[in-house]
């Protein structure tokens, strides 16, 4: 068969596929995937800032592997009160509850035994702030009953796997005029916030290309996930599942709904090789139907200003650790993974940090004094207030500490959160269009503007300060 011939009937097959569900192929064969028009009554949540709350009472839900850390976190955090505690293990909450009550804190209301108990913990009247730390199959339907019984919710990642899911949040968020934030721990890593810092103050010029990662070989961790659902999960479902680390941090520093958006993407995975062999060992093999999720997945994502991101997974096979953090910009380019390095045109680099220009070669990374020079130079304000304290607390070196700190920050000072639930949407998106994607040949797929006309509207992405006081 001739080439024209082949690109012809993969036309005609990528029409036929697209125009399944309510997915249509448009003119450039582009799978379309619709955004539905804003409810009546509904209001852009883009720079929402809910009314001030000076004590934020939480109640935490789900306390297995992330849980029990997220509690002790914030025992740490000035201005909050711990109030109720769920799990459908009573001993987890029970030794949580003891946890909590050593640190000098009054015990809280337990909640544990049913499936729904959780209910009982969102519907209590003294709560302001819901942090679900599941397992991902019961994140969106919590955070949407959390917001309709007027909390605020924060969900640990991915917060949706599904599009349905994620326009469910968006739209209470908007209709509650609540806060939906996803857990996104890896954008107050030191490397990632003080790169950020860089790029915003015009170190590397202008963005072209970003990338992040989750390779994270997960054989140490498998069995201790409650009844196998995560490997379950991959073992029932194609596509990048687990996007949000290499995500968040690549959509900052694009800017993404701060003056640009994602448009379309286009994914590829590897056969299932390691995936099956686990699953067999791990009891949740399924006879009849293949092992779904490729071992490797990747992504590859085109803005609306022409910029680009590449994002990857894979959590089956015997890697070092990585999420690949990379950007490159017009005068400059940052990589944290294998070993954190900047590479700067001479005049990028202040006189201050190195004087003798001569000696910076625009091919190769900067030295390690220059670059540590750099990142002592342009260290974020929010590390500058809360590093040691963080490394202190802990929780991934001290990027959760931070995490739940701002939150509480934002939450405590009236200021709109560092991130949002159109952030949310975004970053968890991948696991539905990569799917999508993949399924029909690696088509491109359109990306929703989950934010509906409104990503154009604030330029630029900063972290909200309240105002010194005198």
């Amino acid at each position: 068969m001739n080439l024209s011939k082949s690109l012809c009937l993969a036309g005609i097959a990528l029409g036929l596929l697209a125009s399944c569900g309510n997915h249509q192929a448009n003119d450039s064969k582009v799978i379309a995937v619709p955004t539905p028009e804003r409810p009546a009554g509904q209001e852009s949540m883009v720079g929402f800032a809910a009314p001030a709350i000076d004590t934020v009472r939480v109640g935490f839900i789900g306390l297995g592997m992330r849980g029990p850390g997220a509690v002790n976190r914030f025992t740490h955090i000035p201005g909050t009160k711990i109030v109720a505690l769920c799990d459908i293990d009573s001993s987890r909450v029970a030794n949580v509850n003891a946890e909590l009550v050593a640190t000098g804190r009054p015990a809280a209301a337990e909640y544990y035994g049913s499936e729904d108990a959780w209910r009982q913990l969102v519907e209590r009247p003294d709560l302001d702030l819901i942090y679900v730390a599941t397992d991902w199959k019961h994140h969106a339907e919590m955070g949407v009953y959390a917001m309709e019984q007027g909390k605020h919710v924060a969900i640990e990642v991915p917060s949706a796997m599904t599009l349905d899911e994620i326009w469910d949040l968006i739209n209470t968020s908007e209709r509650t005029r609540k806060h939906c934030m996803q857990l996104e721990n890896c954008v107050y890593d030191f490397f990632e916030l003080t790169t950020l810092n860089m790029a915003q103050q015009g170190v590397f010029g202008d963005m072209v290309h970003v990338e992040g990662a989750y390779i994270h070989n997960l054989e140490p961790y498998w069995k201790h996930y409650w009844n196998n659902w995560r490997l379950d999960y991959n073992n029932e479902n194609r596509g990048d599942v687990y996007a949000t680390h290499g995500m968040g941090p690549a959509c900052q520093l694009l800017d993404i709904h701060r003056g640009d958006r994602m448009v379309t993407l286009v994914a590829m995975d590897t056969d299932a090789f390691t995936g099956p062999v686990i699953a067999k060992e791990q009891g949740v093999a399924n006879d009849t139907i293949p092992f779904q999720n490729g071992d490797h997945t990747m992504t590859m994502i085109r803005t609306q200003n022409g910029k680009t991101i590449h994002i990857q997974h894979d959590v089956m096979n015997t890697r070092p650790y990585s999420r690949m953090y990379q950007l490159t910009g017009t005068k400059g380019f940052a990589n944290k993974y294998p070993v954190e390095e900047y590479c700067l045109k001479k005049e990028q680099v202040d006189t201050d940090v190195m004087p003798d220009h001569e000696k910076l070669d625009e091919h190769a990374a900067l030295p390690d004094d220059v670059k540590d020079a750099l990142m002592k130079k342009y260290k974020h304000p929010i590390h500058q207030e809360l590093e040691e304290k963080a490394k202190q607390v802990g929780g991934h070196g001290g990027m959760d500490f931070i995490m739940d700190y701002r939150l509480v920050y934002c939450l405590r000072n009236g200021l709109p959160l560092d991130m949002d639930v159109y952030d949310l949407a975004e970053w968890c998106c991948l696991a539905d269009l990569t799917r999508l994607s993949i399924e029909n040949g690696s088509a491109p797929v359109e990306v929703p503007d989950f934010t509906r006309g409104d990503w154009n509207r604030i330029k630029g992405y900063r972290h909200a300060m309240a105002p010194e006081k005198k």
